[in-house]
């Protein structure tokens, strides 16, 4: 049964590689052909350099990178403030905090955009990379259910031994909630690789663009690039499948370190 359902969900993957090998006399074939009837590894290759995909790579890469150091580094901050201090208002903050993943981002679209353009962000890869940089309440919940698991004793063996907040910090319960920071470096990775709203809404000249934008180029007012499309999305979504492989065992383990089901 798992194997049926994983050929069934494999299905338009593969697909999308079939289509990006046949010449553009077969895309629209009836009955389709599951298989070109020559393999065109051309294509790949054309796609790419069709726009400067090169450019658009490096974009990706920064935004993903900072964005994905931004949000390790601001929730697990906060993650470890909500966890283990005490002061007045601290509940109601986190409340606030988590009700924060209720509002989806259409509502905020509109007034983020007017407090980027105001701060002269609009056109800069600043408005995708900055805002990581004050966390993300999902990945502050799960740090924090991490965070609340592990005994208060070590805080108090290292207060004991003269360190002091930051220093417990880093050098106790960083280490300790690695599982954690895996599972939100895939999360935000994946996110920011993927994102195409953001990019098409805050950027607006081409040198900026990232693979998404890049990738919706194809699709002009009178015809779509099949072929370019189908080749270029396949070879972004390398990097997610070859991250997924790679760190599939830490996110199991992620998930189940912050006691979620």
């Amino acid at each position: 049964m798992l194997i049926i359902l994983s050929l069934l969900f494999l299905a338009p993957f593969f697909w999308m590689i079939s289509t990006a090998l046949k010449a553009p006399d077969e895309l629209y074939q009836f009955p389709p052909k599951l298989l070109p009837s020559k393999w065109h590894f051309e294509n790949f290759l054309k796609a790419w350099t069709s726009q400067d995909f090169n450019l658009f790579l490096v974009n990706s890469l920064i935004v993903t990178a900072l964005t994905t150091i931004g949000q390790i580094v601001s929730s697990t901050l906060v993650a470890y403030g909500f966890a283990r201090f005490k002061f007045k208002g601290r509940d109601v903050l986190f409340i606030i905090l988590l009700a924060t993943m209720m509002i989806p981002w259409d509502v905020t679209m509109i007034p983020q955009y007017m407090e980027f353009n105001m701060f002269g962000w609009i056109n800069s890869l600043k408005a995708l990379i900055i805002p990581s940089w004050f966390g993300s309440a999902f990945y502050i919940f799960l740090l924090r259910q991490f965070i609340m698991s592990i005994p208060k004793e070590l805080d108090e063996a290292a207060r004991m031994d003269g360190a002091n907040a930051f220093q417990i910090y880093y050098k106790i319960y960083l280490p300790l909630v690695w599982p954690v920071i895996v599972l939100i470096a895939v999360f935000n990775i994946l996110g920011s690789w993927n994102d195409y709203l953001g990019p098409l809404i805050f950027l607006n000249d081409q040198s900026k663009y990232t693979l998404t934008l890049g990738l919706a180029q194809f699709k002009g007012v009178h015809d779509v690039d099949t072929n370019g499309i189908m080749a270029v999305t396949f070879l972004i979504s390398i990097v997610p499948l070859v991250l997924f492989f790679i760190a599939q065992k830490k996110l199991v383990e992620g998930v189940q370190s912050t006691g979620l089901k």
